[in-house]
């Protein structure tokens, strides 16, 4: 049994944040990660052509900047060095392959008890805490749509966690199903490495560029939010058209406020919007069912293809461990 006063779960961007800033109040605190490495989404599950969508002043972590060489829009090798210049310089030291199995809060003695598995050693470690912060993010598990027919699809089935390049898609058809940023780069990486690119868009969104968005998050500091968005959309337009004529509808809700009230993010177009005009990658409505190779959507329109990547995000796992009473 270790006691500890906080105990971090999770060694991404979040959990190492939350340690350094415990450190330079000297708050003793034990961090956990199941994973062999800190940062495991950027560093084994994020496609090689990522870069943050944010301008690198929003993504800094606490009492730490940016070389000042940096470029705006941090490449992911980047930010993985950055993470771990992070982690030596503020002595952060999370005790890999550990991973959750659950933790209960003691209203008595005031304190969680935590059960968790040292997967190197195939042991149980228990762990006393009075606070608990959980940082192990949004980003746990694969989340794969149940799609009937999907089981007995004869190609490639990936989520975009397991996707690099589109290399070795060259002259395949490639269904890209989600059209958040991933799905939307994603696609963009296949369609410029030669595959017959097509993309599943179901559902309204924000198509911005990364300077727009940037734009938004500096005005956002001064005006509502409301304005704020009535100007992103404005020029949203200006810049890239009537979308509805390609198949891309947008919400009522405004880019700043849906990101606000519900996380939904804005897709940071990286050059599929033109891709998409130009009919090079094409839009897809929702799937009805899959037969074989051959992919039938709720259109009636049925195609073949050689390969599916799911880029349909993730679920929280913290729900399976978290017991709160």
């Amino acid at each position: 049994m270790e006691s500890v006063l906080v105990l971090i779960v999770g060694a991404g961007p979040a959990g190492l944040a939350t340690a350094a800033c415990l450190g330079q109040f000297s708050i003793p605190y034990a961090i956990v990660e199941r994973e062999s490495c800190s940062a495991s989404l950027w560093r084994n599950r994020a496609y090689d052509r990522l870069k943050l969508h944010l301008a690198k002043e929003f993504c800094e972590l606490p009492h730490m900047s940016y070389p000042v060489d940096a470029p705006t829009y941090i490449p992911k090798t980047l930010f993985v060095k950055y993470l771990d210049d992070y982690v030596e310089r503020f002595n952060i030291q999370p005790k890999y392959l550990t991973s959750m199995e659950s933790s209960t809060y003691d209203n008595d003695e005031k304190c969680w008890s935590i059960v968790a598995t040292d997967m190197s050693k195939c042991t149980t470690v228990k762990f006393t805490a009075k606070f608990l912060v959980v940082a192990s993010g949004e980003n746990s598990a694969e989340n794969i749509p149940m799609i009937p027919g999907l089981e007995n699809f004869p190609g490639d089935v990936i989520h975009s966690s397991s996707y690099k390049s589109g290399k070795s898609y060259s002259g395949k058809n490639v269904l890209v199903v989600g059209s958040g940023n991933s799905g939307m780069e994603i696609a963009y990486d296949l369609a410029t490495h030669g595959a017959n690119t097509s993309i599943v868009i179901q559902s309204p969104i924000h198509v911005m560029t990364k300077e727009l968005i940037r734009l938004g998050m500096t005005l956002a500091h001064h005006l509502p939010l409301n304005l704020v968005d009535k100007l992103l959309v404005m020029a949203a337009y200006l810049i890239f058209g009537d979308l509805s004529r390609h198949g891309i509808s947008r919400p009522k809700m405004g880019p700043m406020t849906l990101k606000s009230e519900t996380g939904r993010s804005a897709v940071i177009d990286v050059g599929t919007v033109g891709l998409i005009k130009k009919g090079i990658i094409k839009v897809q409505g929702s799937i009805s069912k899959i037969k074989g190779n051959i992919v039938k959507f709720q259109c009636s329109k049925r195609i073949s293809f050689d390969a599916i990547v799911f880029a349909t995000g993730y679920k929280s796992t913290a729900n399976i461990w978290l017991k709160v009473i």
